[in-house]
């Protein structure tokens, strides 16, 4: 920042320093002297006065230039000793005229008369009179601008602080449309009665041997609930004895949640058109992104806009979906009345199905051990004898042979443990696991369970993918909720599954108990005790992924199908992403955290006991300079980048310096929002973020299915997409951490949009956005092979710990470039303090550096979420 000229005796009335590193025109302590004082003696005008309340847009390479007047109301002449430029940021953007710049098409080296500079000498204000004094900017690269122009006339010190947005032709075509509004509250749907609609005829299918009961919540529950007060079961704790019943109240604070936030969808004065005589069609907004998450077979409620509470509410059930539409089907009445000019008021319900097999799975835990639910508490300690190894898919190092032969010689619970962290190869373990069991052990009946659809298929492909084993397609098969579409599943898998008209379908008895192999969703899992497969049916149940699961979730196939003898193995890693939990109170008492976690804390795990658990410690996938950071933080710098470096791909020009691939680039934007969608995006960033993808595919080495970008809101995902797909790159994959998990790619940019300090505390409460969340830290920069680049604010990152070490990594590396860092204290150098120089008392968080990666430490408390901004689930899973 430029202070030419200045006296070191002199401060700014900003912040009372002589240096002003950041200044955000959010923060009322960093604008106290912007607006002007009428009655003053002098009044000095504000130059560049804010539009809706945002800095004004300029573009780049354009000079901006705006009229600061200095007004002297008194009858007696002012001194006006001064007007100086205290600072400006980026250096020397900003500078003074006594005569108005010439255009950007007059003649400027012609004009003689015209001088700028950076401080302007002292002269005597005479009374009434104006003084014309012309601000300047000339930006020469996007980003927010800003600058304390100060004038010392009289005995009075006064500032203005200028800011400025600067604009390219991307970032300009994302300007918002429509300022930010709340969306008014909406008036309380009230379904007392309604008429039953037309459900969906499907062919007669049989009954299920195990049918899934309602599991109504009940009244004096939801009364407790809904006033707040928190039931005794839960305040007592976790215990063998109260096992179901805690988690079942757990399971009602989360349905009650989830029912609350399905009210956020309701709409008001919406059309419905006739289709074909038959149906009613429905467009919903976010419907392609499951907000709400609607399926075949869900209903809605729906009733005439405008009426009292007299009018009947009709229910409507769903018959089809398509991209944003949904078909509908109500009482005949209701299609013999209805107009497409009408107007209606819709109310949406969740499908209660996956929470009533929550319920069902602790209820039935009941029947399970201690081994299973409290291992720490059984007397006797296993000795797994294990045999010689024969890899089939490949070479493994010492960590992974090791589990491997413990999971051969495992005879039952409690279950095996595999900590993977990122890039460790444990989904490839536990596949090589099971083909040793297929081939060598033909007693063996398996069950692999993963969260999602997607992280279930993979592990299908990663078997497939085996020329040494030939899977029967009457031994392996691939278990799908009837809700899933057909069109989502890959042709090479089709052949593995079971469906009828395009619907998927869960075979007979008699034929799950054939397969060898059955590969499914935690949820989907429920199917199997439905049709009636037997408790110990099978050998072994593997559960993938298993620490983002919620602990009713991943005991879906545990407490229907394990007996004490079943071999059952959890693997994944409690310091990546956990389960998505809706209620701030459930999440509190321990719903989020997954039954692998718990687990780790026991005695039996913690100490690493090889008859219970493996670490991994070898990763595949980073190059050292990016695992360097993760291993540090979290793992007590145990990890071992193994990557064969001639793999990595050549970045070119990109880096500053080419022998570390991180790029930090630093980057004063504005984050907005537009209309009433809480979700935040930064369109500065977003032209940053389209820069480096057209540079890095200019280098020729790199191309579009090699990058992904992370971003934490889904409105920056939006306008991200969006700008790809108008230039023609939409195979770039764009996302949040969430949908990056478990994923990996050449390139990953990452975007944290957050450029204002108020809303720290809000995201840190809330959960919501890159900071105060070590997970999703250490998710999003674990998943780069080859180059890693931040684009953000480095005065609002610094904020959080684990953020500020990556910055201070970056610059101790030459690997910064942008807008001026903030200030760093003496004891951001010193080594292992986990201390970091922007933490105050006042602003610190939980330090991540506490967190053993081993399993015996206890989960922080981590933020809860909030539902308002809504950007961190993708909805709940319906697999």
């Amino acid at each position: 920042m430029s202070t030419a000229g200045w006296s070191d005796e002199e401060c700014s009335v900003i912040g009372e320093k002589a240096e002003i590193g950041f200044l955000d025109f959010e923060e009322e302590k960093s604008v106290c002297s912007y607006i002007a004082d009428e009655g003053a003696p002098v009044i000095v005008s504000v130059p560049f006065a804010f539009v809706n309340g945002q800095p004004q847009s300029v573009i780049v390479g354009d000079p901006a230039v705006d009229l600061i007047t200095v007004r002297n109301t008194t009858d007696e002449p002012v001194d006006l000793w001064r007007v100086h430029i205290f600072a400006s940021n980026p250096q020397d953007t900003f500078t003074l005229s006594l005569t108005e710049p010439p255009t950007v098409n007059s003649n400027a080296d012609g004009d003689e008369s015209f001088l700028e500079s950076f401080s302007l000498e002292d002269r005597v204000l005479q009374p009434g009179e104006n003084l014309k004094i012309w601000l300047s900017c000339k930006p020469k690269d996007t980003g927010l601008y800003s600058s304390v122009v100060y004038f010392d006339v009289g005995d009075e010190k006064i500032e203005r602080v200028v800011f400025l947005l600067v604009d390219d032709k991307i970032s300009k075509s994302l300007v918002s449309k429509k300022p930010y509004s709340r969306g008014r509250k909406k008036e309380k749907f009230v379904l007392d009665t309604f008429v039953a609609g037309s459900r969906p005829v499907g062919k007669p299918t049989r009954r299920y041997v195990n049918r899934l009961p309602r599991y109504n919540i009940p009244s004096d529950i939801r009364e407790l609930l809904e006033s707040n007060q928190v039931p005794q079961i839960v305040e007592e704790g976790l215990t063998k004895r109260t096992y179901s019943s805690y988690f079942k109240t757990l399971i009602i604070m989360e349905e009650i949640q989830l029912e609350e936030d399905m009210r956020t969808y309701d709409m008001e004065c919406i059309s419905m058109r006739m289709r074909n005589n038959n149906f009613l069609t429905m467009v919903v907004p976010g419907l392609a992104e499951r907000r709400p998450s609607l399926v075949h077979g869900d209903s809605i409620y729906a009733k005439l806009t405008g009426h009292d509470n007299n009018t009947p509410v009709y229910e409507g059930f769903i018959h089809r979906v398509e991209a944003d539409e949904i078909y509908l089907k109500f009482d005949p009445e209701f299609h013999y009345f209805h107009r497409d000019e009408n107007s209606y008021d819709v109310h949406f319900t969740y499908n209660r199905l996956n929470m009533r097999r929550l319920y069902q799975a602790v209820e039935a835990a009941e029947n399970l051990g201690n081994e299973f639910l409290f291992p720490s508490s059984i007397s006797r300690k296993r000795q797994i004898k294990t045999t010689a190894l024969d890899p089939i898919s490949g070479t493994f190092n010492e960590e992974q042979i090791c589990s491997i032969k413990m999971i051969l010689g495992c005879k039952g619970a409690p279950p095996y443990v595999i900590h993977g962290p990122p890039g460790t190869g444990k989904t490839r373990t536990i596949v090589e696991a099971i083909l040793q069991l297929y081939k060598y052990y033909k007693n063996a009946r398996i069950l692999v369970c993963a969260p999602s659809n997607s992280a279930a298929d993979y592990i299908l492909e990663k078997l497939l993918a085996q020329k040494d084993v030939a899977f029967r397609e009457t031994e392996i098969f691939r278990l799908n909720a009837s809700t899933r579409p057909y069109d989502d599943v890959k042709a090479e898998i089709i052949r593995f599954c079971f469906f009828d008209e395009l619907v998927f379908k869960c075979p007979p008895i008699n034929a799950l108990l054939h397969y060898r192999i059955i590969i499914s969703t935690y949820m989907s899992a429920s199917l199997l005790y439905a049709e009636d497969v037997s408790r110990g049916h099978f050998s072994h149940i593997f559960l993938d992924e298993a620490g983002q699961a919620s602990e009713p979730e991943t005991l879906i196939p545990v407490s229907h199908l394990c007996t004490r003898h079943t071999v059952v193995v959890l693997a994944g890693d409690q310091l990546q992403l956990g389960p998505v939990i809706y209620s701030k109170k459930a999440e509190e008492y321990g719903l989020g955290v997954s039954y692998m976690e718990r687990l780790s804390e026991c005695e039996l795990y913690s100490g690493g006991d090889a008859n219970y658990v493996t670490r991994l410690i070898k990763n595949y996938r980073c190059h050292p300079a990016i695992l360097h950071l993760p291993s540090k933080l979290f793992y007590d710098g145990e990890l071992i980048a193994c990557r064969d470096p001639t793999t990595f791909m050549k970045i070119g020009e990109l880096l500053p310096n080419k022998e570390f691939p991180i790029l930090f680039y630093g980057i004063q934007g504005c984050d907005e929002r537009e209309g009433n969608n809480p979700s935040w995006f930064n369109r500065i960033e977003v032209s940053k973020v389209i820069e480096v993808v057209r540079r890095l595919i200019a280098g020729g080495n790199i191309n579009e299915e090699n990058i992904g970008i992370i971003t934490p809101y889904r409105q920056q995902v939006l306008k991200i997409k969006l700008t790809l797909e108008t230039l023609d790159m939409p195979e770039v994959k764009v996302g949040s951490v969430e949908q990056f998990q478990g994923q990996e790619k050449e390139v990953i940019i990452i975007s944290t949009v957050r450029s204002t300090i108020k809303h720290n505390e809000f995201d840190r409460v809330h959960c919501l956005g890159f900071l105060s969340n070590y997970r999703r830290f250490n998710v999003a920069i674990t998943r780069a092979i080859s180059l890693l680049v931040i684009i953000g604010n480095p005065h609002i990152i610094c904020k959080d710990e684990n953020w500020s070490q990556m910055l201070w990594h970056s610059v101790d590396n030459s690997a910064y470039l942008g807008c001026t860092p903030p200030e760093r204290l003496e004891h951001c150098e010193e080594e292992n303090t986990g201390e970091n120089s922007c933490f105050t008392e006042d602003n610190a968080l939980p330090s991540s550096n506490n967190v053993e990666w081993a399993l015996n430490s206890s989960p922080l408390e981590l933020p809860k979420p909030v539902m308002d901004e809504s950007e961190w689930s993708d909805g709940w899973r319906s697999n």
